[in-house]
């Protein structure tokens, strides 16, 4: 399979007046072409660091990153002409409109003018953005802002793009646009790396998935491999009274913040709850999902944030 975007022990320390913090350690990974790549983590994880190594924008401390064949390091004008990014901080031109936004962007990557006329009303429509296409970016509320940013990048034809947090601050339906625009960027032959902290968002788009924490990957693979890591079908959170020991004989115990997660077969799971219950513990049941395996993993919610870690100011991610 063809390979968009390779990386080999990479590492990105940044160094501040209080020491040095590791965002990324001795990462390897293989992006493959022509589907979206999720890439998942908590706040401070490396995914934005990541991004903007990938992306030249940040020099590695050590290791090698290269994008559709191309070093970013040695051939670094190569990489730039194939790709286009949404940062995770994304600072558009406010004194133009919408649609002055996005037909600027595309002339200024060398698009024919003709074309990127018809490539902007289209993506304008695609993103429900063209109702405000004459309105200033600056009067326009965060999130469609954030889907403007998300429109000029689609519309381009770069080969390889780099989608940063794409949807925060977006509601489900524009949520649901831009999902539509990236699978479409995907059948178009593209290829897509997506950082989100929401996993529905990565399950149900991505062909494969990175798991972050602390600068390293925890865990990688298809979505439904990665929950075959899970031979039970329910998941149980039991914080309070009860302890490690009387839970082990009702499934697979992992220690979270703030109690314990159990993977249990059916009939376990529904004793236990009823058990955590009489005892007064506070008790969620249900199927295993993608956010239980982060859970199981970290220890933390995907939510829970932890900025002393990863990417911190430099990166947010």
């Amino acid at each position: 399979m063809p390979v968009a975007v390779e990386a080999r022990h990479l590492s990105k320390t940044y160094e501040h007046r209080g020491g040095k913090t590791e965002a990324l350690t001795n990462v390897d990974l293989t992006i493959p072409a022509g589907q979206v790549y999720g890439m998942i983590g908590r706040n401070g994880a490396g995914k934005t660091t990541f991004v903007r190594v990938a992306a030249t924008q940040l020099t590695p401390t050590s290791g090698t990153v290269t994008v559709l064949g191309y070093d970013i390091l040695r051939e670094t004008s190569k990489v730039r002409a194939r790709i286009a990014a949404v940062p995770q901080e994304s600072r558009p031109l406010y004194f133009l409109n919408v649609d002055e936004l996005i037909f600027l962007y595309l002339t200024i990557r060398g698009t024919d003018p003709r074309d990127a006329r018809k490539r902007t009303d289209a993506i304008l429509e695609e993103l429900g953005l063209a109702s405000v296409r004459k309105r200033l970016v600056h009067m326009l509320s965060g999130g469609m802002r954030r889907r403007a940013m998300v429109a000029m990048v689609l519309a381009s034809d770069a080969e390889v793009l780099y989608l940063d947090e794409p949807t925060t601050g977006l509601d489900p339906i524009a949520r649901r646009e831009v999902w539509s625009a990236v699978r479409r960027a995907v059948r178009d032959g593209r290829t897509v790396l997506l950082t989100t902290h929401y996993l529905d968002e990565a399950e149900a788009l991505s062909g494969r998935i990175a798991l972050l924490e602390g600068g390293q990957v925890r865990l990688e693979g298809t979505p439904s491999s990665i929950r075959d890591r899970v031979h039970q079908p329910y998941r149980i959170v039991v914080s309070g009274v009860l302890g490690r020991s009387e839970l082990e004989s009702f499934g697979t115990v992992s220690p979270v913040e703030g109690g314990f997660l159990i993977f249990a077969r059916e009939a376990p799971a529904r004793e236990l709850a009823l058990l955590a219950l009489s005892k007064g513990a506070k008790v969620s049941l249900g199927p295993v999902t993608l956010e239980d395996i982060f859970l199981q993993v970290v220890g933390k919610s995907i939510d829970a944030d932890d900025t002393s870690e990863g990417d911190g100011k430099e990166g947010g991610a």
